[in-house]
């Protein structure tokens, strides 16, 4: 008899060890995660200014980040991920029940501003590209050899937009994760007509 209470009460513990753990572990996931949407904020409104403040007057003429579509769109694009990472980590931060459709909310805007500033950052260096190497067929030549300054602040603009699209990928990573374990593993089984039935999310 004793020995049966001796091993209740271990086993007691266990799970309540067990419960502990999971709690620890899922508070040390949430900080990560709140990190992890609070430094493509930062990065965000640094390439943001740094692009804002991007303009150069020489003999040569006046440039301005305005005059291209691309360096506007990567400022729109920045503007927005900044003000969304902002409003994600306080979500993130404030601990509550994990829901379905919360799941499927984190996941469709996380993919929404990966998508968004990578298209951005790709964009700009594509225009960077031709204004560091010209390109003969279309007549443009290379502007950078005369605007060193202008290019060089949009250089770092579009690198910095990189690395907020960096962590975005990290964090596509962990909404997708959170939200399709939130469904039973894909087991089928046969009726008795030999239909198969597919399990539904939790």
């Amino acid at each position: 008899m004793a020995e049966e209470l001796g091993k209740t009460t271990h086993k007691g513990l266990s799970e309540k060890d067990q419960g502990q753990e999971m709690l620890h572990s899922s508070s040390s996931v949430r900080t990560v995660e709140t990190l992890l949407r609070v430094v493509p904020m930062g990065l965000c409104v640094a390439a943001l200014v740094v692009m804002l403040k991007n303009s150069q007057t020489n003999d040569f003429g006046a440039l301005s980040y305005s005059d291209l579509g691309a360096f506007k769109y990567l400022v729109y694009a920045n503007a927005i991920c900044a003000a969304y990472s902002l409003l994600s980590a306080f979500y993130t931060a404030v601990p509550r029940p994990s829901t379905l459709s919360r799941s499927w909310t984190m996941f469709f805007f996380d993919q929404v501003l990966t998508y968004l500033t990578l298209a951005a950052g790709a964009v700009s260096s594509e225009i960077l590209y031709l204004a560091y190497n010209g390109d003969e067929n279309v007549t443009w030549s290379r502007e950078c050899n005369m605007f060193d300054t202008f290019c060089s602040k949009a250089t770092a603009s579009v690198g910095i937009t990189f690395g907020a699209v960096a962590c975005y990928i990290l964090l596509s990573l962990i909404s997708s994760y959170r939200l399709f374990s939130s469904y039973e593993a894909p087991i089928t089984f046969l009726a008795n007509k030999g239909t198969e039935i597919a399990v539904f999310p939790r």
